[in-house]
């Protein structure tokens, strides 16, 4: 089974069927299922850019889809056999009359074995030992095995969607909350806010970087207000490092995504990082705020968050170049045809190479 953003979670991380992220931001086990699979059941899902990894994740000549939907539009999507119909009632359905049906063992082996290789992978991610700032992917690690069984991680936008959508490992329903219909920057504090309105239970770690603090921080005040414990878990990369990475990756070399100030000589966003204290300032909005330099610190400061009872901002200063890489996956985002770029000019040619693999199914 794998997951889109919003179905993440229907199986624990350990199940032995449960293949993690599919599409643009999925994992290699995923990814490489979906690539050979001759059949394909989408319940509840869209089929959008990212799920699809813009239309080249299902490469098998043969491949039909089942698409078990409430909404007929999605149903009848890549041309295949629409079940319209709740997805619950359809899967017990389904179930009940493929009783008896398994696999051939040759299949089982090469996801167990897929499987067993991501995981290692993403070990490897929690624990690259960098000092003294620590890559994102260790930041979530961290954060995940301080993190209960029941707890709720909450995220929208930026870099933080792609890595938790492969890396964050699930172990109850309901634990893992992504804003990615639209992706929205400043929905993390306020739906945090909402998640442990809805369940006062479970801790609610919120997972943001400094581009989207600084679009929405108020609403920690109200959490202040209401007697709402939240903890935010604050990267600090120095900038907008989702977009920086695909202007890069297009060849435009990250143009004003950094928080940089202007040097006057060259009229260029190029000296040094902008002095943003998000401590102070999350301390001036109420919240207890801690500054964590490097995974140890930053360790200590999740277990003194777990034991306070109001919500508290971690900060932490994270290597902004070191990212999560893609797992044979791709997304559509077009070059520009014409540049004195060097960079932008290979990048187009990449791209064209790409789309070749696209598939619409029709």
């Amino acid at each position: 089974m794998g997951e889109t953003q919003a179905g993440k979670g229907s199986l624990p991380y350990d199940h032995p069927q449960s293949m993690g992220a599919v599409g643009a931001t999925g994992t290699l086990a995923g990814n490489r299922l979906a690539r050979d699979a001759d059949l394909v059941i989408g319940a509840g899902t869209r089929y959008s850019d990212f799920t699809t990894a813009s239309m080249t994740a299902f490469q098998n000549p043969g491949v039909r889809f089942v698409n078990i939907n409430t909404a007929e539009f999605d149903a009848f999507k890549v041309s295949a056999i629409p079940v319209v119909a709740d997805a619950r009632v359809a899967l017990e359905r389904l179930t009940a009359a493929l009783a008896g049906y398994r696999v051939a063992d040759r299949y089982a082996a090469v996801m167990r074995s897929l499987k067993e290789e991501w995981e290692a992978e993403v070990d490897r991610l929690f624990h690259l030992g960098l000092e003294p700032r620590p890559a994102q992917s260790e930041v979530i690690g961290a954060m995940w095995e301080a993190s209960g069984p029941r707890d709720i991680l909450l995220s929208a936008a930026g870099s933080h969607p792609g890595d938790l959508h492969k890396l964050w490992r699930t172990r109850t329903p309901n634990g893992y909350h992504m804003e990615y219909g639209y992706s929205c920057m400043g929905y993390e504090i306020p739906g945090a806010l909402g998640a442990k309105l809805a369940d006062p239970t479970r801790e609610v770690y919120v997972f943001l970087g400094d581009g989207t603090y600084l679009m929405m921080p108020g609403e920690i005040v109200t959490s202040i207000q209401e007697g709402v414990k939240i903890i935010i878990v604050l990267v600090d990369n120095h900038g907008f490092a989702s977009i920086g990475g695909l202007s890069q990756s297009l060849g435009q070399q990250g143009f004003g995504t950094a928080y940089r100030t202007r040097v006057a000589e060259s009229g260029q966003l190029e000296g040094n990082f902008l002095p943003v204290d998000y401590e102070a300032n999350a301390r001036s909005l109420g919240a207890h705020a801690i500054r964590a330099n490097g995974l140890v610190e930053f360790k200590l400061a999740l277990e003194k968050a777990k034991s306070l009872d109001r919500t508290t901002v971690i900060v932490i200063e994270t290597e902004r170049e070191v990212r999560v890489p893609g797992y044979e996956s791709w997304w559509d985002v077009a070059v520009a045809e014409v540049s004195e770029m060097e960079s932008v000019r290979e990048a187009r040619a990449r791209y064209v190479e790409a789309r070749r693999k696209q598939r619409h199914h029709i």
